[in-house]
């Protein structure tokens, strides 16, 4: 009998992924989602069968059913599965199965895995190594966040916000970061984090395809077998020099006799170096050609919600950005406030969970300083019980507090309206969050061009 696939939520980034390479496997594969979008579209264009809504009946008898953390355990399809003795899968149980005989890499870390894992994808793709890959966010060069190749490399995300991470053995891994976050989900001891860090490193294959970043003073603790990368002069990719042009930056890396110099990325900031210089590493043990690496960097088309440009009205420019833990958000506008120089920037912030919120007071202070307006905007719940005195108010009394900085508060029905209202010619709106505030700038600029 021919293996059928029922995913629950299929047009969640992460679930998505994983049906569109079973698709490529020609795997039959069934699925349902609250709401339609242009991923589910997409699925349904390459084979597969999507209910709208979720119901008991669309679990097909004897599939597979696969489940993401967020899938609360009394969802009408879980049940139906467990009734119908289904086999059940957690999305991370069915991207190992996946990477069986794979020479896997993972990019994992607190944040940076997305754009991490996207540029080694791209690098691996364009060196002709046909590899597999699946990642958090869609790639414009290819129109999608995974893709099927006959390769043997398989580059992947590891997910450390539910632990499971854990379940991965991947031949070679980049890690980016460790901070606070997910705490909810370690028992609320940031020290079980770094510990589920230690041990998903020691689980990685190959050593000398272990690269983890000096910057990190939590890795550095650690500090196991690999290679490090970083501003840290005892890196062993060391970065000797990194200037930003416009929205490009421009780095040098020293490694043990080599210098490479003017290596140019099409991404903002210096976290973005920092990524790109772990994936230069890694694809040089690898054995890609330096000249194909370099090409790939500097003509990277990005990922969709990472410094996204959403479009222009009015002479004001509007991007979009999916940072929502504090040091991603700094570093994000640093770049941008340094890519458009004297122009008035102002920042759109949509708090990101109450756990997250609350794991993170403490941080926010001064991490809005590189612009000239903070507005913030009310907390997207993603699910969440709201959790009694968490809001918006405490991240913007930390601001006031620690900043001279004019910050207000917006609700978000009311955004597009001010907004529209408020913004003047060379004005640039950048909206940050992971819920909807990435619809922001579509509703702005329909309100701007309705005007005179």
């Amino acid at each position: 009998m021919e293996d059928i696939y029922h995913f629950i939520g299929i047009g969640g980034i992460g679930m998505s992924g994983l049906a569109r390479i079973l698709l490529k496997r020609n795997k039959h594969v069934t699925g349902s989602d609250i709401v339609t979008n242009q991923v589910i579209e997409g699925l349904i264009k390459e084979g597969a069968t999507i209910h709208q809504g979720q119901a008991k009946e669309h679990v097909p008898k004897g599939a597979k059913v696969v489940y993401s953390s967020d899938i609360n355990k009394e969802n009408p399809e879980f049940q139906a599965a467990l009734q119908l003795n289904c086999p059940l899968l957690h999305r991370s149980d069915l991207l190992a199965e996946l990477l069986e005989g794979k020479k896997s890499l993972a990019v994992a870390g607190t944040h940076g895995k997305t754009t991490t894992s996207a540029l080694l994808a791209t690098v691996l793709v364009e060196a002709g190594l046909d590899p597999t890959f699946a990642v958090g966010g869609v790639l414009p060069a290819f129109k999608s966040n995974a893709i099927f190749g006959n390769g043997e490399c398989f580059a992947f995300e590891a997910d450390e916000s539910d632990r499971s991470f854990l379940k991965y053995f991947p031949f070679g891994a980049i890690i980016t970061n460790i901070n606070k976050d997910h705490l909810n989900n370690y028992d609320n001891n940031f020290q079980l984090l770094i510990e589920s860090f230690r041990s998903f490193m020691l689980q990685v294959e190959s050593p000398s395809h272990l690269f983890w970043c000096k910057d990190d003073p939590f890795l550095s603790n650690i500090n196991l077998l690999g290679q490090t990368y970083g501003f840290h002069p005892e890196s062993h990719w060391k970065i000797t020099e990194a200037r930003q042009v416009g929205f490009n930056m421009i780095f040098n890396i020293k490694h043990q006799k080599d210098v490479y110099t003017d290596i140019e990325t099409s991404l903002t900031g210096q976290h973005n170096i920092l990524n790109a210089t772990a994936v230069f590493g890694l694809a040089k043990t690898l054995g890609v050609p330096e000249t194909s690496i370099r090409k790939s960097l500097k003509n990277f088309k990005g990922v969709l919600r990472r410094c996204e440009k959403k479009g222009e009205s009015k002479g004001v420019k509007f991007i979009d950005d999916y940072a929502h833990h504090p040091t991603e958000i700094k570093t994000t506008l640093q770049g941008i406030r340094t890519a458009i120089g004297a122009n008035r920037l102002i920042a759109v912030f949509q708090p990101h969970r109450y756990t997250r919120t609350k794991d993170c007071l403490g941080l926010y202070g001064d991490i809005f300083d590189s612009v000239d307006q903070l507005i913030i905007t009310d907390i997207y719940a993603a699910g969440e019980t709201p959790i009694p005195h968490i809001s918006h108010q405490q991240i913007l009394e930390e601001v006031k507090n620690q900043s001279s900085l004019s910050a207000s508060y917006v609700p978000r029905n009311a955004l597009s309206r001010f907004l529209s209202e408020n913004v003047i010619p060379l004005d640039v709106v950048v909206t940050l969050g992971a819920g909807d505030i990435t619809k922001l700038s579509s509703e702005t600029i329909s309100l701007l061009e309705r005007y005179e």
